[in-house]
């Protein structure tokens, strides 16, 4: 194999390298911003449905826990589906569904109606992750591959950002919260038309020179060539520490994605039009703590630390950084409350460019899907008993369960990276599966 830059043209020049592996990464910035868009609105709206529809607190639990549970399920699944399909046509099936399941949203009129309509989002959105990381994995040399996730990753933020904004202004031009629903679906399929014009392998896309392809295939051996089952993997430690280190993290993402602005309602008693600032500063935050977290552990391999040390002392900087949100509930300045959760937000979108990252540090690109897809079904399950648990604890104590839920939010970074380091202390990467 050519090193990167050695081939020369017909005059006998070195041919630069061509960036397009960047460009894939915007591909994967705005379906990720779709997709939390789709996801979002729930959570925006649910205030003002809960006295529309008349749901108690616990049936919003439910409506959650349907998503979480479907979204586990179908992420064990999608990842498989995508391993096979191979990415350009596993993750277009994907966002084709979800898109479909998102408008379905404007048809509910009951608790159980959005309950079957997060049920069809939670399955068909759990393929943005296993197909963007295996993307990432087929994109980029290990050394660029956690900013790469940092800045696609960006767009669950982006698509937090949004949804507070546009949601008023959707409203108030068409007059009814179903448009909300509609219209979201129609952003993938239009994402569609630009993913199918300029998505290929790296080898087979007419926008990558092979400088470039060089370059991101530098260093990489893929092990054995048949087929792997994902109950296969579960054998090895590796498969298990990307598991519970998820398992750890994200079901706080969800509380936040769910119960966010409800709490910033209930505690601070501001509308929907006036959530728009507090949410787009937590989020802004949050998107630019992904960044960071993906360029310090990128710049630090760069540097010539090991991939071990770079991946979890960032991580352990993230966990730390969490700590101060168990003192949000107490709070009665919007302005602090706010401020800590933005901080916490930034430290888990840190921490996930880095877990999601792990994947593909630890396993050939051919199974990186199914073991990311694995990983987030464990971690979805833990969170749709937050849900459970959370729906129950503000069902029976009012606005004091926040108390618990901002408690156990701050704690489960730091078990999180305790136990991968237990699970592969040196971050070996698989041999043989």
């Amino acid at each position: 194999m050519n090193k990167p830059g050695t081939l020369k043209d017909q005059r006998n020049r070195p041919i630069k390298k061509t960036n397009f592996r960047w460009a894939i990464v915007a591909l994967l910035f705005f379906a990720t911003t779709v997709n939390y868009f789709d996801r979002f609105l729930m959570g925006i709206l649910a205030p003002w449905l809960e006295t529309e529809i008349g749901w108690t607190e616990l049936e919003y639990g439910y409506i959650v826990s349907s998503f979480q549970f479907a979204y586990a399920i179908g992420t064990l699944l999608a990842g498989y589906v995508i391993d096979r399909l191979g990415t350009r046509w596993g993750f277009a099936l994907a966002v084709s569904l979800w898109s479909i399941a998102s408008m379905l949203h404007a048809a509910a009129r009951s608790w159980i109606g959005f309950a079957f309509a997060r049920i069809g989002l939670g399955i068909s959105e759990a393929g943005n992750f296993p197909a963007s990381i295996k993307t990432v994995a087929e994109w980029f040399p290990k050394k660029e591959r956690a900013l790469a996730t940092g800045l696609f990753n960006g767009g669950s933020n982006v698509g937090a950002i949004l949804a507070p904004v546009l949601i008023p202004v959707i409203i108030a031009s068409f007059g009814s919260w179903e448009w909300v629903f509609i219209l979201s679906g129609f952003l993938g399929f239009f994402w569609l038309i630009f993913w199918f014009v300029f998505y290929r392998s790296p080898r087979k896309s007419r926008f990558a020179n092979r400088v470039e392809v060089d370059y991101i295939e530098e260093g990489e051996s893929e092990v054995e060539t048949m087929k792997v089952s994902w109950i296969r993997l579960l054998r090895h430690r590796q498969t298990w520490a990307v598991a519970l280190g998820k398992l750890f993290a994200d079901p706080v993402w969800y509380f936040y994605l769910f119960w966010g602005a409800k709490f910033l309602h209930s505690k601070f008693g501001i509308d929907l039009k006036e959530l728009a600032l507090p949410l787009v500063s937590i989020y802004v935050i949050a998107d630019l703590g992904g960044i960071a977290g993906g360029a310090i552990s990128s710049a630090l391999i760069k540097k010539g630390k090991s991939v071990n040390f770079s991946r979890k002392v960032t991580m352990l900087g993230a966990a730390l950084l969490v700590l101060p949100v168990m003192t949000v509930p107490h709070y009665s300045s919007m302005f602090i409350s706010v401020g800590f959760i933005a901080l916490a937000a930034a430290s888990h979108c840190a921490w996930t460019a880095n877990i999601f990252t792990l994947a593909s540090d630890l396993f050939p690109k051919r199974v990186v899907a199914t073991v990311t897809g694995f990983g987030t079904t464990v971690s979805t399950m833990g969170g749709m008993l937050m849900a459970f648990l959370v729906g129950y604890v503000l069902n029976e104590s009012g606005t004091k369960g926040y108390n618990v839920a901002f408690a156990v939010a701050s704690c489960g970074y730091l078990i999180g990276i305790s136990i991968i380091h237990l699970l592969v202390p040196g971050l070996q990467p698989l041999k043989k599966i």
